[in-house]
C-alpha cells in the first residue's frame, strides 16, 4: 500500500521576532500595487506581503526597528499599526478563552 504524501505546510518568517511559523498562525500585512498598506486577514489580497506573530511584543519590535517599512519600501501609516494592535488584542483574548482553566 502506498501512503498518501503529507501536504507541505507553508511556513513564513515573522518580521518582529524572526521566528518561522506556519502561515495560518501569522497575521499578513500587505502593500497593494497602488502602494496602500493594510492588514490582510484573508491572506488572499494581491500585493507584497509581510507576516507578523499575533503578539504585542512582535508588533513592538517590528515597529521600533521599522521592519515593515523596510519590507515594503514605503512608510507605514499609524492607522495600520492601530489596526494591528486591535487585531492582536482580539487574537490574544481569543487564545486566553480557548485555554481550559484547571481547578
Amino acid at each position: 500500500m502506498q501512503q498518501k504524501p503529507q501536504k507541505k505546510v507553508p511556513v513564513r518568517r515573522c518580521v518582529g521576532c524572526n521566528a518561522q511559523k506556519p502561515k495560518k498562525e501569522l497575521v499578513r500585512i500587505v502593500r497593494s500595487p497602488e502602494g496602500e498598506v493594510g492588514v490582510d486577514l484573508t491572506g488572499k489580497r494581491s500585493g507584497r506581503g509581510a507576516y507578523l506573530c499575533p503578539s504585542a511584543s512582535c508588533l513592538a519590535k517590528a515597529r521600533k526597528a521599522k521592519r515593515l517599512e523596510h519590507a515594503f519600501g514605503v512608510p507605514v501609516p499609524d492607522e495600520v499599526f492601530e489596526r494591528l494592535t486591535e487585531e492582536i488584542a482580539c487574537a490574544e483574548q481569543a487564545a486566553k478563552e480557548a485555554v481550559p482553566r484547571g481547578k
